[in-house]
């Protein structure tokens, strides 16, 4: 029999042990701690939403990163079971500048730092941000450290550089479910009004897990499909084998030309002349891969909740996640449209195959959180299955 485990202590709200952030590039930031108490490397990295804390931290994309919260103060609704995007925390560390310590909402289940707490994440707070951002803008994304354990800052900065570069991971195999798995949950809270279609018979959707996101596989079961998840690893036979209608390639995080398995499926997947296929994110840019095109990361990524991206005659306003975009020289004109780009850089924002119904988008049309602009992608990937019963 298991012994029971403790829980673990949370930190009174006025706690001031002192943590530490190190930067690659030799940057030492002093703060104090939240969170977990330990020390942890990975990729510091920003996001600019105003909101959206608890999925953000929640979701696999941002597997083994540092996240910086650009939002002054982080906590004030604390957290809740029902905005989850994964079961647990993703991101190995969190930094901000003000925690709140009395949260206020309706919805409120426990404190943030309660909830980092229990989930691991270490974390720093009292950080000048605005300060870590710009830093990041100039000199791109670093690997860094934040310890709360007094860990000192040489020995974490040995630890920063011998640490992997993002380049070349492959963690989509690291976040992915290993077991397929039916998901028929269509959301989560039940004063979501957005659109939900109900069809006499849901369309048969197969979805590779390079890192899902729930509010993707509640997008898709709202839009009228009822989905099975596959491991990243999933080859075309046991695709094929569950007949599907369409099959979605998920988000997820690393490096997009690291995922061989996910390349090589996509790949086979094109060979399937009438099978709509959807990518998001790392799976668009998969997609992307398998046509023959070619993948570069970015200066330090594109994060938040209002970015513009456009079409001809049209623009939405989206959330993004990724450090990576396909070249759009790379791929082959003659069979790839550049459907939308993003307004801010020029970066490749969707795509889709001239001749065959399949698409690929850079933003994440289920927002959770961010902009309902994009939700139409979804129906956009049901209408090409209705056209082929």
């Amino acid at each position: 029999m298991d012994t029971p485990q403790a829980a673990p202590e949370v930190p009174s709200p006025d706690d001031a042990t002192p943590a530490v952030l190190v930067l690659a590039d030799g940057t030492v930031l002093r703060g104090l701690a939240c969170g977990a108490r330990g020390h942890v490397c990975g990729e510091v990295v920003f996001n600019t939403g105003m909101t959206g804390y608890q999925e953000v931290l929640t979701d696999p994309s941002y597997a083994g990163q540092l996240v910086t919260f650009t939002y002054p103060e982080l906590g004030n609704t604390g957290v809740n079971g029902e905005d989850l995007e994964a079961d647990h925390a993703h991101a190995r560390g969190c930094i901000l500048r003000q925690l709140a310590p009395r949260p206020s909402s309706w919805r409120c289940e426990q404190t943030l730092d309660q909830w980092l707490v229990r989930q691991g994440v270490v974390g720093i707070r009292g950080v000048d941000t605005r300060a870590l951002v710009r830093h990041l803008r100039e000199g791109g994304a670093l690997n860094g450290a934040i310890a709360s354990d007094g860990t000192d800052p040489a020995t974490l900065l040995a630890q920063v550089r011998a640490a992997p570069s993002m380049d070349g991971l492959n963690l989509a195999a690291q976040v992915s479910t290993r077991e397929p798995y039916s998901w028929n949950r269509s959301c989560s809270a039940a004063f979501d009004t957005r659109l939900q279609t109900r069809p006499d018979r849901p369309y048969r959707v197969v979805a590779i897990d390079f890192g899902i996101k729930r509010a993707i596989l509640e997008r898709l079961v709202a839009h009228g499909c009822a989905v099975t998840v596959l491991p990243a690893d999933a080859t075309l036979e046991q695709v094929l084998a569950l007949e599907p209608e369409g099959v979605f390639l998920s988000n997820g995080p690393g490096d997009p030309a690291a995922v061989a398995e996910g390349i090589a499926l996509a790949g086979d997947l094109l060979q399937q002349p009438q099978l709509p296929v959807f990518g998001i994110c790392l799976g668009h840019q998969i997609l992307g891969l398998a046509l023959g095109g070619r993948s570069f990361k970015l200066g330090y990524g594109h994060r938040g909740l209002n970015h513009p991206c456009g079409s001809p005659g049209s623009v939405e306003i989206t959330s993004q996640n990724h450090g990576f975009a396909l070249d759009a020289a790379s791929l082959p004109a003659e069979r790839v449209e550049i459907t939308h780009l993003n307004l801010n850089d020029r970066t490749v924002a969707a795509l889709a195959l001239r001749h065959q119904p399949v698409f690929g988008i850079q933003y994440h049309p289920e927002a959770s959180p961010g902009p309902h602009d994009a939700d139409h992608h979804f129906a956009r990937f049901v209408a090409l299955m209705a056209e082929r019963r």
